[in-house]
């Protein structure tokens, strides 16, 4: 298409076209619907978290501003390191809704894991010539962004008891920021806005996989927290890149035995975080 902005729209419009038909007919997640309304009524939910769905809009506007400035592989690195950090804290404050969870060594040196096995995983990939410290500062924001996310989506999941009602509110506030950031751009800038693009059909398959990835993740947080979701859907994230650079390779891209490397780092990253601290969280959330 050309225009990032309106690709990343076109996805979240079909993901919320997707979601919108299936709410008409079902009634769990009217239901979610009910239920989230009456914990707003209530004062049960602060109305200001149902706009988390702008966090994920606002992570893709930043991060088509961010990539071309700093490249992929510097924008990965940065993005994660947000991710892990912001993570850190909303799970202290516990902000998910599934309970606080301790600021530990071992939390920690799990997150400076992971971050570093992104790193190595691209580092044959990073140009850092004229690097813009300020353009990687914005990347590791949006990284924080999404942490954030992650946790009002356990909160508002805690609201509704419908996974899907809270994926169908996420799409309604992506799709209209990222709507009124596209007219923004244009009515400012030259960029044209271009007719859908023909194509193979799985290529507007991605917003119903954010469909199904709100529904998940909004679920799994409460659970896990959003520290040890980060930490093993970037591991989750890397084989899945793996995957599709082995069985549907871009022109060029050849398998590196750092991105192998960094595979494998990243889940020992999980087993650090995650092995001991059960007995904490319990502890934290009694608290």
């Amino acid at each position: 298409m050309g225009n990032p902005i309106e690709a990343a729209l076109v996805s979240f419009g079909s993901g919320l076209i997707v979601i919108s038909l299936i709410a008409a007919f079902n009634p769990a997640i009217k239901q979610g619907i009910r239920n989230l309304k009456s914990a707003v009524t209530k004062k049960e939910i602060p109305v200001w978290t149902l706009f988390a769905g702008m966090l994920g809009g606002s992570f893709v506007a930043f991060q088509t501003q961010v990539v071309p400035i700093v490249g992929v592989a510097i924008y990965s690195v940065a993005s994660i390191a947000g991710q892990t950090a912001s993570s850190l804290f909303v799970d202290r404050i516990g902000l998910t809704g599934g309970g606080k969870k301790a600021i530990t060594k071992r939390r920690v040196l799990a997150a400076f894991v992971t971050v570093f096995a992104v790193l190595v995983s691209v580092i044959d990939r990073i140009d850092a010539r004229n690097l813009s410290l300020f353009a990687v500062f914005f990347g590791v924001f949006a990284g924080a962004i999404v942490g954030v996310q992650r946790a009002l989506n356990g909160q508002i999941n805690e609201s509704t008891q419908q996974s899907f009602t809270t994926s169908l509110l996420n799409f309604i506030m992506g799709t209209t920021f990222l709507l009124v950031f596209l007219i923004v751009v244009a009515l400012l800038t030259q960029v044209e806005i271009v007719a859908l693009p023909s194509g193979p059909w799985w290529m507007y398959t991605g917003g119903t996989i954010g469909v199904i990835y709100i529904a998940f993740t909004s679920t799994i947080v409460q659970h896990l927290g959003v520290l040890t979701f980060t930490l093993i859907s970037v591991g989750g994230q890397l084989v899945g890149s793996l995957l599709i650079d082995l069985y549907s390779p871009t022109q060029g891209v050849q398998i590196s035995a750092y991105l192998v490397t960094g595979i494998l780092m990243t889940y020992l990253g999980v087993v650090v975080g995650g092995v001991g601290n059960s007995q904490k969280r319990r502890l934290l959330k009694r608290q």
